[in-house]
């Protein structure tokens, strides 16, 4: 990894240099899908106000995308040669684990920013690890590097784990090891003593006089060796024979076989059948860790009409006593919007869908209508998505605005607020 290469100018042009050359206050240019070598502070980007997004799943395995952006004042050097003009310093934290805060300050000492003091906040900050998604290239000042960035200060070592079977057995060969060792100095103690007393008759042996010690210590040796094979050593070779087997019943286990990818069950390793013995609970954060937890927009209630992708004919909607009962479909739900007298009241609805969210749409051709909407939940991008359906696509995020093509007409909204979601309020909320 540390000799994968990043490009750090030198003058008024960009050269390669391995990652683990890569020093503070370097200026980098990092290319779209490329990830970061270093803690970096964003001076530019190629997309508008200096904003890029980045995926920070290597860190706090979320895969929806992070916006970042670049101050106004250095949003606008775009250029190697503008870059060359940058003077001044930065005032930072010292290296730190917080993955979600930073304070810093960038001094500029002339060219074309002048005699400035900027603060920097975590909006600026992009850390190693995480990959540059949806923009083509950002410029970017390195703040901390190796051990000292982030990422590095998470880094734990992997605890060693152990099952119980291999605990077990552990102590008995500690216990039967301590049993030799017993044994060896007993026998060795019992010919000792046998020789000293029948000194005259071994005569046909060769026993040196005034080396007593030395051959008490030899004669354990010698017993250790003699009863070795009180130790079973195969019996751990055994046991790895036998769950390397285990582990591909599980390989081999139909059921665990999911068609829909062609993918089967995969033992990374040959403990793993012992592991799942030992599970007596599971404790899960959220919905969606144990499961796929993909979500898709089938059926809404508008003014107490219902609306829904795929209607069965014994549920499409007929008057009875003059109220709606049934469903309607998507294409019936358009021509709603567009001639009935509740079409102001769905064009809301769906403009609401369109409108009020964090999602950061990414422009891909195999995805449906060419948009891949990133999600930081997927019920937040199932509704986006319903929107679509109905021709109110969300296609275009910048900073401060939003835009929406609704029913071939493009318009855009300018966003004066986002209000995150929190514990206290149980929703978020977005002020246009």
């Amino acid at each position: 990894m540390n000799k994968s290469k990043a490009r750090v100018l030198i003058g008024t042009s960009f050269e390669e240099k391995s990652w683990r050359d890569v020093e503070v206050g370097d200026i980098l240019r990092i290319q779209n899908k490329e990830a970061l070598p270093a803690d970096v502070v964003i001076i530019s980007s190629s997309e508008p106000e200096g904003m890029c997004y980045i995926e920070t799943s290597n860190l706090d395995g979320e895969t929806n995308l992070k916006v970042k952006q670049a101050l106004p004042e250095t949003a606008k050097f775009l250029t190697p040669a503008d870059l060359a003009d940058l003077r001044g310093h930065m005032k930072t934290e010292l290296p730190n684990d917080s993955l979600y805060t930073f304070e810093a300050t960038l001094v500029s000492e002339g060219g074309k920013i002048g005699y400035r003091e900027l603060p920097l906040d975590p909006t600026q900050v992009l850390l190693r690890g995480a990959i540059l998604r949806n923009t083509d290239w950002i410029y970017a000042v390195a703040v901390f590097t190796g051990h000292e960035t982030k990422l590095m200060r998470n880094a734990t070592a992997a605890p060693i784990k152990r099952t119980s079977v291999e605990k077990t057995t552990n102590r008995q060969i500690i216990f039967l090891f301590l049993i030799l060792i017993l044994l060896a100095v007993m026998s060795a103690l019992g010919s000792q003593i046998m020789t000293s007393r029948n000194r005259s008759q071994l005569s046909y042996l060769y026993l040196p006089d005034g080396e007593g010690a030395k051959t008490f210590v030899k004669n354990i040796l010698t017993f250790i060796i003699l009863y070795n094979n009180l130790i079973p050593i195969s019996l751990i070779v055994t046991m790895e024979i036998v769950k390397f087997q285990q582990a591909q019943l599980i390989n081999a286990d139909m059921d665990m076989y999911d068609e829909g990818s062609d993918t089967a069950a995969l033992a990374r390793t040959s403990s793993l059948v012992e592991e799942l013995g030992q599970v007596e609970y599971i404790f899960s954060d959220k919905t969606g860790t144990l499961t796929c937890n993909i979500m898709e927009f089938r059926q809404c209630s508008i003014g107490g009409v219902m609306y829904s992708d795929v209607v069965e004919a014994s549920k499409r909607a007929r008057i009875v006593d003059g109220e709606v009962v049934g469903q309607y479909d998507i294409a019936q739900l358009k021509d709603h919007i567009a001639n009935s007298e509740r079409g102001p009241m769905l064009f809301e609805f769906f403009q609401l869908l369109a409108t009020c969210h964090t999602v950061i749409p990414e422009r891909q051709e195999s995805a449906e209508g060419g948009i891949e909407y990133q999600a930081s939940s997927p019920d937040e991008g199932a509704l986006v998505k319903g929107a679509a359906l109905a021709d109110f696509v969300f296609h275009t995020r910048k900073p401060r605005s939003i835009a929406v093509n609704i029913m071939g007409v493009d318009r855009e909204y300018e966003v004066l607020n986002i209000n995150e979601f929190n514990s206290t309020r149980k929703r978020m909320s977005a002020l246009l």
